[in-house]
């Protein structure tokens, strides 16, 4: 799966046909509405294991080559963390470009929500970065296909909150023998949705935290909640921490940023950390520092949102969300033994349940 990190790039975005096929996509659908401003894209990476099932992100890209590579990027995502966390789910992913502080409007989402019902199911979609529950519900208008809805399974970040959580302290067990995370300072970068939830987690625990955010407001807000010490967003890298847990937009782990940070663990909810799978991925084993990979660790809000779709409770989406503290377990105990970074072994895992389903199917 390497190579997949390289081939998203700005000439083969132009080439869309041709980038789905090097990554296993199945559809990839352009929306466009003059009377609303609605410029977007669903990715609909695979199914074999269910309906693709996705969150909707609403973000000011520079340009349409970027939100082609990130969706693609994201719906692949989706479908190895659908399958690592043993969901009836295919991964899918969908992005809207525009400022989602002053670009958003009933009729807008309406329309979105036109656009994925005519996918017929095949995509399922919820709230990601710049959208809320309150926007699903105007999309929820146009198309039953739509979950995370108030007085359902409600806002996913809490839950993927607790499931980074989770996995972290599984991170610690592996490096110390112990999961408390006490007497550990933590470096949580974007404390919006999910970040603020795992700041209360940690908070709770007595960890020391130092968090960022690109809107003060929020910063402060949390600073003064939870005691978090505030740092400016371009000096997260560099202050003294045991663990980086990056939840804000993906690809920070890179050369420079691998310079700067001083980290033994990172573990966070940000999808796509990795700019380079395979590059990256090696230089964080290669340095000893333990990676849960994204997909894997983040697993908790479609875990939830699979609850609206399956009927389950959200008693039961917390109970499963806790086996994330197993999953990564397994993933770095193997790691270590196989001599091979975390995210080959977790994809490794993913496209192991991919393959078994597609050969019981035929």
């Amino acid at each position: 799966m390497d190579k997949n990190q390289q081939l998203v790039t700005d000439e083969t975005c132009l080439s869309p046909l041709k980038t789905m096929q090097q990554m296993g996509h199945e559809q990839l659908v352009f929306c466009n509405d003059a009377e609303t401003g609605l410029r977007a894209i669903i990715a609909v990476h695979n199914t074999v294991l269910g309906p693709a099932l996705g969150g909707t992100r609403m973000w000011m890209y520079e340009n349409e080559a970027d939100a082609v590579r990130d969706v693609l990027r994201l719906s692949r995502g989706m479908t190895y963390k659908n399958a690592i966390s043993n969901l009836a789910l295919g991964g899918g992913k969908a992005v809207i470009i525009g400022d989602s502080r002053t670009m958003k409007s009933e009729a807008l989402f309406r329309r979105f929500g036109q656009f994925v019902e005519s996918l017929s199911g095949k995509y399922i979609t919820a709230e990601d970065v710049g959208i809320n529950p309150n926007d699903m519900v105007h999309v929820s208008k146009a198309t039953k296909n739509v979950v995370g809805l108030p007085g359902k399974s409600g806002d996913p970040s809490p839950v993927t909150a607790y499931g980074v959580y989770m996995g972290m302290k599984a991170c610690a067990a592996a490096q110390t023998g112990s999961d408390s995370l006490q007497h550990f300072k933590i470096a949580v970068q974007g404390v919006g949705h999910v970040g603020r939830y795992l700041v209360q987690h940690l908070a709770a625990e007595g960890a020391t935290i130092y968090a960022t955010d690109i809107h003060a407001e929020t910063l402060q807000s949390v600073v003064k909640e939870f005691g978090a010490i505030a740092v400016e967003p371009q000096d997260i890298y560099k202050v003294p921490m045991d663990i980086y847990a990056p939840c804000a937009l993906g690809a920070t782990i890179n050369d420079e940023t691998l310079e700067q940070l001083t980290c033994s663990i990172i573990a966070g909810a940000a999808n796509n950390q990795l700019v380079e799978e395979g590059k990256h991925g090696q230089m964080l084993m290669d340095r000893g520092i333990i990676y849960a990979p994204d997909f894997a660790i983040n697993a908790g809000g479609v875990i939830n949102c699979f609850s609206e779709v399956s009927g389950n409770s959200l008693e039961w989406s917390k109970q499963k969300t806790e086996e994330i503290y197993q999953t990564i377990a397994e993933i770095l105990q193997r790691s270590s033994q196989l001599k091979l970074p975390s995210y080959k072994i977790a994809n490794q895992m993913a496209e192991g349940r991919i393959q078994l389903k597609g050969s019981l199917n035929l």
